[in-house]
């Protein structure tokens, strides 16, 4: 798929989402392409049952649809991401270092910024960001096995867990569907959400990206409890009464725009 597309996939599917209903014909005016062109596009998300054509348009699929698959989501909030991807990656300390990445738009971001690091061992569940450090020669790669997920490109369950469970972390970054004073870190699915806590678990320091969509949101199953966490790095959109009371539970909030350094681990 195109990055073009792609881009109109992921705003198609937010709109949707947001709205619970489109029009093909004023899409293709925004978008400056064809009602062909539309058509086909949701016809695409109708196959994959992220949606449900009607005569016009389209309506949102069923409430229990409620992960957009990851290639949908690259699409969403792309400068903040990257933004946050950025800040993460200053965050890292210098020298020799095992590091821990979950699967997640931002975590592959930041994995991409690792290419000028030496003395790097990474340890990642994502088989889009093994795909990517493959190919770096001064990089030490570990994936865990484990049973694929298409939503998140990322291997879970007990073949993931034993893997984490014999290894020793110096740092993680853990992608999240949410995070809030109240419900920690979450996701949407459970299976998931076990092999990312174990991850979290084998690490000494943890540090957390999530941009500011996802900051008071709670999703079904939970990762961990934010005393879990050292750091979450954010972006300005964030609710600061939420991101207060994060900082109320001992996490240290650090925003893309923001000047305070919390130190390396």
């Amino acid at each position: 798929m195109s990055r073009r597309r792609a881009d109109r996939v992921s705003a198609i599917l937010s709109r949707v989402s947001g709205d619970g209903s489109i029009d093909a014909g004023s899409l293709a005016a925004e978008f400056g392409v064809s009602a062909a062109t539309i058509r086909r596009d949701l016809q695409t998300l109708e196959d994959q049952k992220l949606l449900a054509r009607t005569h016009g348009g389209a309506v949102a699929a069923s409430p229990s649809q409620l992960e957009l698959p990851v290639r949908y989501r690259t699409g969403q909030h792309r400068e903040a991401k990257a933004a946050i991807a950025r800040l993460a990656f200053d965050l890292l300390p210098h020298g020799p270092l095992i590091l821990g990445l979950t699967g997640g738009t931002t975590t592959h971001l930041l994995a991409r910024l690792l290419a000028t690091r030496v003395d790097l061992t990474v340890v990642t569940n994502a088989v889009n960001i093994a795909a990517e450090l493959a190919l770096l020669p001064r990089l030490k790669l570990i994936m865990t096995g484990g049973v694929t997920r298409t939503q998140s490109y990322e291997l879970v369950g007990p073949i993931a867990d034993r893997t984490l469970n014999g290894l020793h972390l110096q740092v993680a970054v853990i992608g999240v569907d949410g995070v809030s004073a109240a419900g920690g870190l979450t996701t949407h699915d459970d299976i998931e959400a076990n092999t990312n806590a174990t991850m979290l678990r084998r690490a000494a320091h943890v540090i957390v990206v999530a941009d500011g969509s996802k900051i008071g949101r709670n999703c079904l199953a939970t990762i961990a409890p934010l005393t879990s966490v050292a750091v979450l790095v954010t972006d300005p959109t964030a609710d600061p009464l939420e991101l207060e009371a994060i900082r109320l539970a001992g996490v240290t909030v650090v925003s893309s725009h923001d000047p305070e350094d919390p130190g390396h681990p």
